[in-house]
Formats: structure tokens, C-alpha cells, sequence
């Protein structure tokens, strides 16, 4: 069981943004996210948007780094996955 955040890449708002996701729970990615202050608003279906200076800490906090494609495989296994198809509704 692990929280997992991939590279800050992803631009938006003038920053870059990571996922943070864990590969086991819901409940798991909330309690770690409250605990370290990442807001709940940044949560999105199944997973969090964390801008890039929030990496560090992140880390610091225990978060697994892995890169985009080894997040989504393990955010797939996991079953939390939300596919593109079900966001559109």
C-alpha cells in the first residue's frame, strides 16, 4: 500500500501540476492528503493535482515517486481508476 506521485509536468495556472494517487485506497490518498495539508478541493475522481512545490514535502512525507506510466498501471490494478469514458459521464 503506498501513495504514489508522478513528475511535475502537466501545466495549468501558470505552474506545473503531479497526481498524487494511492494504490490501495480512497481512504488511504484522503487521510494522507489531509495530513499533509493538500487541500481537498485539488482532489479529482482519483487523484489529487499537487503543484510542484509541494514535491518535496510530499516526499518527505512518505510519497512513493514514480513516473506517469508507472502510476497509472498501479492506479489501474488498484481498481480506483477512473477512466475518461466515466468522467464525461
Amino acid at each position: 500500500m503506498s501513495v504514489l506521485i508522478d513528475d511535475p509536468i502537466w501545466p495549468a495556472h501558470g505552474r506545473l501540476w503531479a497526481h498524487l494517487v494511492s494504490d490501495s485506497s480512497l481512504d488511504e490518498l484522503h487521510a494522507f492528503a489531509r495530513a499533509n495539508q493538500v487541500p481537498p478541493r485539488s482532489f479529482d475522481r482519483d487523484h489529487y493535482d499537487v503543484p510542484e512545490e509541494a514535491l518535496p514535502r510530499l516526499l518527505a512525507a512518505g510519497a512513493e515517486h514514480v513516473g506517469g506510466k508507472e502510476l497509472v498501471r498501479r492506479l489501474i490494478a488498484s481498481g480506483l481508476r477512473v477512466t475518461a469514458r466515466e468522467r464525461r459521464g
